[in-house]
């Protein structure tokens, strides 16, 4: 049976330091293990709330976690003596007590307004969320959720903590079923809501300060809601605020009017960009008539074989593609940019080059890879310098090829 007066953080979350007996001391892989007669110190836990941090006798605690029913503290140096004092880093503490408590109310509204239920919790460094056992959610529920649970909150309910055994379990409306049949401890706040946890909390719900819904999303058939709450809240405000009227000032709008003028933009530069892509793709098609007709022929047939510089590949790959339609040409293009370049080899549907041994030849060059088929094919490479020479290589070779197939 656990001893619950040892595990001082049930019963006061609110202690920062206090000290305790050494009964047990190990040593494993540069790390010591402590065995101590009480602890302040709450142990890493699958999911839900994490572990707290801080110091015994000034060195650092690197983990705390329970075995064999008893709490176990990982220290990265060794310490002296039988008794120690041990003091837990209080913001965290304070932290993951409005983040838990949180979730308690959360999950409450969630059970008051809507009867849906939370199936899982987890506490992160920043954000932390529920599941709910619900498909979908509409805004206005949503809203309904989050403001009754800031209206307990605001209401400065009592919290209470107090253990009970399995044959008490029935008397007690519990918001979900105890992991344990022993010591269940229930949090209660104020008839409202009584769950069994193990985790720290508040003893009012003033405390929990704020809870903000920060989105919400599918998750396996259900609906993970992500919030924060008390510091981390003000925190998210303050980040958004400052970006609300930094933005309100560039577009020199009343913060209220941001989304609206955003989206002005937004539609404005769709119809700008559409408009680009239609030029570029005009401008494309006459660059790909010039260079089709201005191709020099080897045997009848065209070849083109062009160094560009930081041209984008993708219009490169247009153009080629577009060029080979026409018949009886092969294409060479290589790209150089600053720290790589990329070469694409493809030919029309009329023609029997083996452009993919080529390829596979010339793209040694520039020390690179990549890959298609017998009719169009591309890669990159990281010898820049090498280029030049590759597309040279890979026109006697398309020439060669092309004398092969002229003479069987």
């Amino acid at each position: 049976m656990v001893n619950i007066n040892k595990r001082i953080y049930l019963e006061n979350p609110y202690i920062k330091n206090i000290t305790a007996r050494v009964k047990d001391k190990s040593y494993k892989n540069g790390k010591f293990f402590l065995k101590l007669d009480r602890t302040i110190f709450y142990p890493h836990m699958s999911g839900g709330q994490p572990k707290d941090n801080g110091k015994i006798d000034d060195v650092k605690v690197l983990d705390v976690y329970e075995k064999n029913n008893e709490i176990i503290h990982v220290l990265e140096d060794n310490i002296i003596g039988d008794t120690v004092s041990m003091t837990i880093n209080w913001k965290v503490r304070f932290d993951h007590m409005q983040q838990h408590t949180g979730q308690h109310i959360l999950s409450t509204a969630f059970i008051k307004i809507l009867n849906a239920n939370t199936l899982s919790f987890h506490l992160g460094k920043e954000y932390s969320y529920i599941d709910i056992e619900l498909s979908s959610i509409s805004s206005n529920d949503l809203r309904k959720v989050e403001r009754f649970a800031n209206e307990i909150v605001f209401s400065n309910f009592n919290i209470k903590n107090y253990i009970i055994d399995k044959t008490q379990i029935n008397s007690i409306p519990l918001r979900k079923k105890p992991s344990v049949d022993k010591n269940i401890r229930i949090i209660e706040i104020d008839s409202l809501d009584y769950s069994p946890c193990g985790g720290t909390h508040h003893h009012s719900t003033g405390e929990v300060g704020l809870i903000k819904i920060r989105k919400i999303e599918k998750h396996k058939g259900n609906t993970r809601i992500e919030f924060v709450c008390g510091n981390r809240a003000l925190k998210d405000y303050r980040w958004k605020n400052s970006y609300i009227n930094r933005i309100s000032t560039l577009l020199s709008s009343k913060d209220f009017d941001v989304y609206k003028n955003i989206e002005k933009i937004f539609n404005e530069n769709l119809k700008l960009n559409k408009q680009i892509k239609d030029l570029n793709n005009e401008l494309l098609d006459y660059k790909i008539q010039y260079i089709y007709d201005n191709a020099s022929s080897y045997n009848n047939i065209k070849i083109i074989n062009k160094l560009y510089e930081k041209s984008d590949f993708n219009d490169l790959r247009y153009i080629a593609s577009n060029i080979v339609n026409k018949g009886n040409v092969v294409v060479l293009f290589g790209v150089r940019k600053q720290n790589k370049c990329q070469i694409l080899l493809a030919q029309s549907d009329d023609l029997n080059i083996d452009i993919e041994n080529i390829f596979n030849s010339i793209i040694k060059i520039i020390n690179g890879s990549g890959g298609g088929n017998s009719k169009i094919i591309q890669g990159g490479g990281t010898k820049v310098d090498n280029l030049k020479y590759c597309l040279k290589t890979g026109l006697n070779l398309i020439k060669i090829d092309i004398d092969s197939n002229k003479s069987k």
